[in-house]
């Protein structure tokens, strides 16, 4: 994996430590390269662009058109992180945004939407490592292009629990009629995405979430709850249909995720959601070969939506 990033470099005598690349004709200035985002696994700031420049042909589909939160480690990940959502005034001008009013602020905040390689590397330069990206875009923005489960253990839970609760969460979204796809998280848990096609608005997604999330929780009350309030839930894994909603974000698929050994939100196909599966086996370092080896298979994701009214009547609502 390249030190730095591998966009093609202005011709000039340059830092080890900063760079200044021309992608897609912006100019971009890339600095603190040298910089340990990963200290123990001896990951630069500068392996991180590249991870992103490398990628992005396969993850810029999941980004685009959709606005950003941006967490931000820009001192690894050893160092606290911090979140915000507005562009700010230093974001150059040829980076798309969206505005949305926000009534907790009585202020308009102004989106990154990342749509090109040169925003994503931004991204990256501000120390973006992960990337979290609305589930609707600025086309339809209250019509989410899918739906997400949110298998999210607490540190008491095994993964093989995780994997039991994705098992069941399939399971009955095969009884519904619907076509899902898995994921890790990059961290601790999974995602389970089911593609909508921005047909129904965010409260039909959310209810059928609900509903989907109860019948799991019905068949394996011993470890899961779908209680939001930790201290109601307790040691169990929490099946959160509550992602569901306007600006909510979770990691993109093939998003780095600032977790020792830079694991990698990495898509899955359903006979890999078994016994022995961990997010820990999908890192910087090897998810650009799976992809080579097995194509992007989430793209199902981003393209015809389940049916959500035959879904319910199948599952008897």
């Amino acid at each position: 994996m390249s030190k730095t990033a591998t966009a093609k470099p202005r011709a000039a005598k340059q830092s080890p430590a900063e760079q200044i690349v021309k992608i897609n004709k912006q100019e971009l200035k890339l600095t603190n390269l040298t910089k340990l985002y990963f200290p123990k696994d001896k990951i630069s700031k500068g392996d991180v662009i590249a991870y992103y420049d490398s990628i992005a042909p396969v993850l810029l589909p999941y980004l685009k058109n959709r606005p950003m939160s941006l967490k931000r480690n820009p001192n690894g990940i050893d160092a606290p992180a911090f979140y915000h959502k507005d562009a700010g005034e230093q974001a150059p001008d040829w980076i798309d945004t969206y505005d949305v009013y926000a009534e907790s602020s009585n202020k308009v905040v102004n989106y990154i939407v990342c749509n090109n390689k040169a925003t994503l590397l931004y991204l990256a330069n501000l120390g973006c490592i992960e990337m979290n990206p609305w589930n609707s875009t600025v086309n339809k923005p209250d019509n989410p292009s899918y739906l997400i489960i949110d298998i999210d253990p607490s540190k008491k839970n095994t993964f093989d629990q995780v994997i039991s609760v994705a098992q069941a969460t399939q399971e009955v979204l095969n009884r519904a009629g619907a076509v899902s796809y898995c994921k890790t998280s990059g961290a601790s848990g999974l995602h389970v995405y089911l593609p909508l096609n921005a047909r129904y608005p965010y409260e039909l997604a959310r209810e059928f979430a609900e509903i989907v999330a109860t019948l799991v929780h019905e068949q394996l009350q011993g470890i899961t709850s779908i209680e939001r309030s930790l201290s109601k839930r307790g040691n169990k894994i929490y099946v959160d249909y509550l992602q569901n909603s306007r600006g909510q974000t979770l990691a993109s698929a093939y998003s780095l995720r600032p977790e020792p050994g830079a694991t990698v939100s990495a898509p899955l196909l359903w006979k890999e959601v078994k016994a022995g599966l961990h997010p820990s086996q999908f890192t910087i370092f090897n998810i650009e070969s799976r992809v080579k080896k097995l194509g992007d298979i989430f793209y199902m994701v981003l393209k015809k939506g389940n049916d959500l009214r035959h879904c319910l009547k199948n599952l008897g609502y």
